[in-house]
């Protein structure tokens, strides 16, 4: 089987807050249409990888080279969903558009993507009524809606019950795969990590300052 292309590629990443080294030296590739896993507890350096590769945390030391088409197509849903409660659901979504639509067009698009997390006919809901899992399902459609090359997860179920965290975790993984995205899944939950990933890391094999090669 010939191999995947490499979309994302981490080169000898290192970063340090008040002289403390949180990573070292790491490297990572993620290929076309993977799903990775980063499995470590809250406070170790997972989500400040995510926000480098993101662009919104400084690189230091070291490279994130993406390939041509994922560069400026990048989804980032965050642990905790970010709604504004005076719009709903809907409009909410509209706010990740960065292409002109009809109003048609735009409701028809949504009205499809809701349908596929499982939220039909929630358009016109109102945000402050959705749980916290319908919330977070609202946060995955906003950003996948440029089909973007990559998905950052940055523990975004870690809020809900186990059984809502294990069953928007499969729907996750049938969406992204079915779209054929690729996407880094940070997590402190190693079933969680299992159900969606295709490949898993610990983040304790290569939390710094140690080199790894993944």
């Amino acid at each position: 089987m010939a191999k995947s292309k490499t979309i994302l590629q981490l080169k000898n990443l290192t970063k340090t807050f008040d002289s403390k080294t949180i990573f070292y030296d790491l490297n990572l590739d993620v290929g076309d249409n993977e799903i990775v896993a980063l499995i470590g507890p809250s406070g170790c350096g997972k989500s400040t990888l995510l926000r480098m590769i993101a662009g919104l945390e400084s690189v230091e030391t070291g490279t994130v080279e993406f390939s041509n088409t994922a560069e400026s197509k990048i989804g980032y849903v965050f642990q905790k969903p970010i709604l504004y409660p005076h719009l709903n659901v809907e409009s909410n979504i509209a706010l990740g558009f960065d292409v002109k639509l009809t109003k048609e067009e735009r409701k028809k698009k949504i009205a499809r993507e809701l349908e596929l997390v499982g939220l039909k006919n929630f358009a016109s809901r109102k945000v402050d009524s959705l749980s916290g899992g319908e919330a977070q399902r609202v946060s995955v459609v906003r950003a996948l809606l440029n089909k973007p090359t990559l998905m950052l997860l940055d523990e975004p179920f870690s809020a809900l019950d186990i059984p809502t965290r294990r069953k928007i975790a499969q729907d996750t993984r049938e969406i992204l795969k079915s779209k054929k995205m690729s996407a880094i899944h940070v997590t402190h939950d190693p079933e969680e990590a299992e159900i969606l990933a295709d490949r898993i890391l610990n983040w304790s094999d290569f939390s710094g300052p140690v080199s790894v090669e993944v």
